[in-house]
């Protein structure tokens, strides 16, 4: 039974086939107890499978879409994460020697011709150009099994033809992460790990068509343009590998059709829903810009971020899709502006409240760079070097992470509730401040003040709200938690464009909207410290403000027991050294991006020690859990840094 047929609920010609067979089979009849063993040892890992095509590798995925299915609604089911892992999930990274290096590129340059741009030495670029000219025709260049998504891709570019190759990498979210939204600074380091996006363009009449898609053609009006995508690596996270759809149904009569009926179409199919991120890039560019998409395309997506860890593997598919399609069509899109742009299609098309910083590292980072943004809405202040000395990882706890997932969505809520509350109280305390029952003040102390909560009554962001300012005027009235209909009541809305108040559910707003106001200030900090003397005293002080961040996640109830796992290893690390037995190498840990689980980001000494506790904590980790975490360690270029390839294939002449 196929995916779609099998979600649709078609399954009545597969059952009446089923009535027909007549299996002849002697053995023992106790086949319940034999499945039953099969899936407890693979559900606790037992059976982790490495060749994703083999039965074993089939059956943990079929375990894993079980798991999809029973979720709650509204709900992120946290998926158990060994099955997918892979040789490059495991560890450190393997070092990649200068000759081999060498020899990639020469291989790539063999097979394809770069009309523009440069590798940069980028070992994964060199890869995935290498996977592309492995697509010639319908057949495999090595005995590698034909996948689905590796058959789809075979027969989805013109050879002859210019291709567009775009790079966004990952990110790490060093500090800042949840109070983004708020308007905070944020330092974000690009991550090694990146997602490559080759798109190519064509006439409608000329372009190479998949045949469900040929017969829908005949069917309706003829040729159209269309777009056909495949992904890479969907074995790995249960989604369908290809996607197409005509450009047409982005429109409505002469206009792009509305956001809310784009999220729509996506939802059709749960195991299609990934195209928002790939295609809804389209329909920001055709919204907000007034592009016109006349030909057909074809994208392949090849990402190397993992899904779910925290890391921003969304924003990598976004900023690298906008980025080769904006190449392939000639469009002049700066890399803030087109973070902005990607940051729509997350908010609007595929419905995650996220806010910008993600997009922004993905699209506007440099390697080995800490990215230093106030997201008001997304100003880079400048790109901050992380000093020799200090090295930061990223550990993976294997609770997957969702921004769209409800916790998420409830905090940013709350935080919006307490925003607009301290707006309020500080537009009654103008009110009070003008009348003569004020207390007696000079006049100009008076004006002041005024001025001050004129300021904070017409706050647009909350991070503009000085710490001492919030516990002098306002830490007092906020209460802890608030009902949705009793904030509507007195407050009429939240003022925020991409989170709607449940009435019937109880928000937390005290925490919430503490968070971004002290995460600010650490962040501040933190970025100052960065450029202080080389003692262990600064690095201290740097840990022992990520652990403050961590904590103030958990209080807003967007910790998990992997990542307070992670963290209590690091810290155990850092107090069984003595000054006497050379000191501590690992500082301070603490969780990452939008919480619930997925990374947390750990600063440590650049040595070798340093390594080996990284190691260790790994070992540890999986002792008591059965997971090993990835080790995100490593930086590379943002995609506005690396620019785009314009690639063709060379031409084989044959004697």
């Amino acid at each position: 039974m196929i995916r779609r047929d099998f979600l649709a609920g078609h399954w009545k010609p597969y059952l009446l086939r089923a009535l027909t067979l007549q299996p002849s089979y002697d053995g023992p009849t106790n086949g319940g107890q034999v499945a039953a063993r099969i899936l407890q040892d693979i559900a606790v890992g037992k059976k982790c499978a490495s060749d994703k095509f083999n039965g074993a590798r089939r059956l943990q995925d079929a375990i894993v879409l079980g798991y999809q299915l029973q979720r709650t609604p509204g709900k992120d089911v946290g998926i158990p994460d060994w099955y997918s892992l892979n040789g490059t999930e495991i560890g450190a990274h393997p070092i990649i020697e200068n000759t081999e290096k060498i020899k990639t590129a020469e291989s790539c340059c063999e097979d394809f011709e770069i009309l523009h741009g440069d590798l940069q030495g980028l070992t994964d670029t060199m890869a995935f150009l290498k996977s592309l000219s492995g697509l010639t025709g319908n057949e495999l260049k090595d005995s590698e099994v034909q996948s689905r998504e590796r058959t789809a891709a075979s027969v989805l570019f013109d050879w002859e033809r210019e291709i567009y190759v775009a790079r966004a990498p990952g990110r790490l979210d060093v500090m800042g992460g949840i109070a983004d939204y708020s308007g905070s600074l944020v330092l974000q380091m690009p991550l090694r790990e990146a997602c490559h996006v080759a798109v190519q363009r064509n006439h409608p009449s000329k372009q190479k068509l998949w045949k469900h898609v040929q017969a829908r053609q005949l069917e309706n009006t003829g040729v159209v343009p269309v777009v056909q995508i495949v992904s890479f690596g969907s074995e790995l996270s249960n989604r369908a590998p290809t996607f197409d759809m005509d450009l047409s149904d982005f429109m409505d009569g002469d206009k792009p059709i509305s956001y809310e009926k784009a999220r729509e179409f996506f939802c059709q199919d749960p195991s299609q829903k990934w195209a928002a991120y790939v295609s809804g890039t389209i329909l920001i560019l055709m919204t907000e810009l007034g592009v016109q998409f006349t030909d057909s395309m074809s994208i392949l997506v090849s990402s190397a971020v993992p899904e779910g860890k925290g890391v921003s593997s969304s924003a990598s598919v976004e900023v690298a899709t906008m980025s080769a399609i904006a190449a392939a069509y000639g469009l002049n899109v700066t890399p803030r502006d087109l973070a902005l742009l990607c940051q729509k299609v997350e908010n609007h098309v595929v419905g995650a409240p996220c806010g910008v910083m993600d997009q922004m590292a993905s699209a506007c980072g440099e390697a080995n760079k800490l990215l230093a943004m106030v997201c008001q809405p997304a100003e880079v202040k400048e790109l901050v070097m992380i000093p020799s000395h200090i090295r930061f990882w990223g550990l993976d706890s294997g609770i997957r992470h969702s921004v769209g997932g409800g916790d998420y969505g409830s905090v940013r809520v709350g935080t919006y509730m307490g925003r607009k509350m301290i707006k309020c109280a500080a537009s009654d305390l103008v009110s009070v401040s003008s009348t003569s029952d004020a207390p007696a003040q000079s006049d100009d102390y008076k004006e002041k003040g005024r001025d001050v909560l004129k300021s904070e009554a017409s706050m647009e962001y909350l991070c503009k709200l000085p710490p001492h300012r919030y516990e002098a005027a306002y830490s007092k009235d906020i209460p802890e938690t608030i009902t949705g209909d009793a904030f509507l009541e007195k407050y009429g809305d939240h003022d925020d464009m991409v989170t709607v108040i449940d009435p019937k559910r109880s928000y937390s707003v005290k925490a919430p909207t503490r968070h971004p106001i002290y995460e600010n200030f650490r962040v501040e900090t933190f970025k100052a410290l960065l450029t202080a003397a080389n003692t262990d005293e600064q690095l201290s002080a740097l840990g022992e403000l990520m652990y403050q961040c961590h904590y103030s996640y958990n209080a807003c109830g967007l910790g998990s027991d992997g990542t307070d796992r992670l963290v209590n290893l690091v810290q155990e690390m850092q107090h069984r050294k003595t000054p006497e037995n050379g000191g501590p190498n690992l500082y301070g840990a603490k969780i990452t991006g939008g919480g619930s689980g997925g990374s947390v980001c750990v600063i440590g000494k650049n040595c070798l020690q340093s390594a080996e506790e990284i190691a260790e904590i790994q070992q540890r980790y999986k002792a008591a859990t059965g997971y090993q975490p990835i080790v995100f360690d490593g930086s590379s270029p943002g995609a506005g840094k690396f620019g785009y390839l314009k690639i063709r294939r060379r031409l084989i002449i044959t004697k």
